[in-house]
């Protein structure tokens, strides 16, 4: 059995002042206090590497890429491309050619959604997704189903905040063409089984995508490994820029699949009767790309391999661990999902305080989380509130801040 790392053993602990030296965001003050920033299922704070290789792009290397033969073309490309390369190889893609470059996360389901929807579907025909999906994982899809009468079917979640597998076999039938579910919840921090799901739509040739937006920032993800067809995730929830992320997807697949949009780049041919595509990727990426965000997208990937993805994931561990433990201890604080075998995410309510209150009082000491929907009212609507409040860690939060925090809803149940 695996040794469950410590709090006093892991490597990660004693570096973590050095590594929040390299995020510059971190070291200010809000309301003249010190700022805790526990707002990362939102956003990432960015590391200097990152920083710097956005500033280099511009100031040395701005030009178009794939189309000048000069020397800023020439290198503009071979940077866009071996950031490619990086992102493949870091969800051990098992072609570099399968990874897509879009605008984060909700572009890549929308493509999903097109693409595969216009080639795959056809009237009647049926998509699985979860009760605690994100909109980004619901809405292209109702428009799918607006455009082709394709039906939506929603796999319930359980009282627990987990899936049951037995109610997904269920809803599988001869007409399921695609299941589309989040690795890991943005609300519940819910780890779901993503190797048995998929195991379970082999057995009826269903391709499943997976919305890894929440689990690829926190833990070592292989879509080799996972089985699964696509994979979407964002640079910004991992140190990245923000207006860049990526779809995987299996060769196989988005060899069939229509291009999501025209224009440049995507064309093989055109003349005045029609056009042809290009090869993967450039198929599915029309335009000019987002260039520096996707270099900064590698270097964000650099950086966090630097430091070890399982490192981050078993410090984030035991930072959520204690955080949820200090929470349970708190009188009238009812926390949403499963206690253990989740991520770093935390949504909670804490009675007889409206959760934009609390969130506004907290921001008064420096502390930022989030407050609302969390583009997720199906399970908000499950679980029977209009909005929570949710924390959510990454790797250069500290032990001392969880505590901070813990101190600070004390005070709030004081005050209010």
């Amino acid at each position: 059995m695996k040794k469950e790392p410590t709090p006093h053993s892991h490597p990660l602990l004693s570096d973590v002042s050095k590594i929040r030296e390299d995020f510059p965001a971190l070291h200010q003050e809000v309301h003249g206090r010190p700022l805790v920033y526990l707002d990362n299922a939102a956003t990432t704070q960015k590391p200097r590497a990152v920083l710097d290789a956005l500033r280099h792009y511009y100031e040395h290397d701005n030009a178009n890429v794939h189309r000048g033969l000069h020397t800023l073309a020439e290198r503009a490309t071979e940077d866009f491309e071996n950031a490619r390369t990086v992102v493949a190889r870091f969800i051990n893609a098992p072609e570099t050619e399968e990874v897509i470059f879009t605008r984060g996360t909700t572009e890549s389901l929308n493509l999903l959604a097109h693409s595969f929807g216009h080639t795959f579907f056809k009237e009647g025909d049926e998509i699985i997704i979860s009760e605690m999906e994100h909109h980004s994982n619901i809405v292209p899809w109702f428009l799918l189903r607006d455009r082709l009468a394709v039906k939506v079917l929603f796999w319930p979640v359980e009282t627990d905040g987990t899936l049951d597998l037995n109610k997904l076999e269920t809803l599988i039938s001869d007409k399921t063409r695609l299941i589309s579910v989040s690795h890991m919840s943005n609300v519940l921090g819910t780890h779901n089984p993503i190797k048995q799901i998929v195991e379970i739509a082999r057995r009826r040739n269903i391709p499943v995508a997976v919305d890894a937006a929440q689990s690829v920032p926190s833990m070592p993800v292989d879509v080799q490994e996972l089985g699964c067809d696509f994979l979407a995730f964002s640079a910004h929830k991992m140190g990245g820029p923000t207006g860049i992320g990526a779809l995987w997807g299996r060769r196989s697949l988005l060899e069939k699949m229509i291009p999501y949009m025209g224009g440049g780049e995507m064309i093989a041919h055109v003349n005045t009767s029609g056009a042809s595509w290009a090869e993967l990727p450039h198929k599915f990426e029309a335009g000019t790309p987002n260039i520096a965000g996707a270099i900064g997208f590698a270097a964000a990937v650099r950086y966090v391999q630097e430091r070890g993805m399982q490192n981050i994931h078993d410090y984030e561990q035991i930072l959520t661990s204690a955080l949820l433990e200090k929470m349970r201890l708190l009188p009238g604080l009812t926390i949403f999902g499963p206690l253990q075998e989740r991520g770093p995410a935390i949504s909670f309510k804490l009675e007889g305080i409206h959760p934009f209150d609390l969130t506004q009082f907290l921001d008064q000491l420096g502390i930022a989380i989030r407050v609302g929907h969390h583009c997720a009212e199906p399970l908000m609507n499950k679980l029977g509130v209009s909005a929570t409040t949710r924390v959510s860690l990454y790797y250069y939060n500290t032990m001392a801040e969880v505590d901070y925090f813990i101190s600070a809803l004390e005070r709030a149940r004081s005050f209010f």
